[in-house]
């Protein structure tokens, strides 16, 4: 990936997962009895859902709720890893507080879309957008999502997929923030980490402000 800094595994994190693996085996057999064809996703669903109690998986479309239980089944079972969701649906009031905050906090629209787009924009509004924890989770997506239609699309984001089955498998050109506009050149270097929502080029000595995303 690429990642600015890299976010060591804690200790902490590596035990829950043990732990939550441990439970998921323990609950097997009832989910054996309750659905025999699921029984894997449903003692996945169970265990992830006490590790992760405060998620919320209301308001995605069927298509990415469908794609984000199989991926975090994969995940869970196949590599041993947990995916948990800290934010999916957002409903276009609490977006719209969101990005207002967001413009107070760093003074202009334009710095505001470097993290938090308008409700008419954002894919969690749309029910397609998915946050996700902890890092080796996001980590796994990033690597196996495309099979379950699942891309990382932001640079600056390491938690935010998106479900995009029009893609067929072929990861998106991933932008370097949700604000970028539709036109940027990935041979034109980008400060993603700055303060500053302009463009760092070489041959343009003044620096031009973004247009929204679409």
């Amino acid at each position: 990936m690429n990642e600015p800094r890299t976010i060591p595994s804690r200790p902490r994190d590596r035990l829950f997962a043990v732990v939550t693996l441990v439970l998921a085996v323990l609950m097997l057999p009832v989910a054996l009895a309750c659905r025999p064809g699921r029984a894997l996703e449903l003692a996945c669903r169970w265990a992830l859902r006490m590790r992760f109690p405060a998620e919320d998986l209301t308001g995605l479309t069927d298509g990415a709720l469908a794609a984000f239980t199989a991926a975090r089944t994969e995940a869970f079972w196949r590599h041993g890893q947990l995916i948990g969701l800290t934010s999916g649906y957002r409903d276009p009031a609490v977006q719209q507080r969101m990005f207002d905050e967001e413009v107070r906090r760093s003074g202009s629209p334009a710095l505001a879309r470097m993290l938090v787009l308008p409700p008419a924009e954002s894919s969690h509004v749309k029910g397609l957008a998915l946050d996700v924890r902890p890092h080796e989770g996001a980590r796994w997506l990033e690597e196996h999502g495309a099979r379950h239609d699942l891309y990382r699309v932001y640079d600056n984001e390491w938690w935010h997929f998106e479900y995009r089955p029009d893609r067929e498998g072929v990861p998106p050109r991933r932008l370097p923030h949700p604000g970028v506009f539709p036109g940027y050149r990935t041979d034109e270097p980008f400060d993603v980490w700055g303060d500053r929502a302009v463009a760092i080029s070489a041959t343009v000595s003044s620096p031009r402000r973004l247009a929204p995303a679409s």
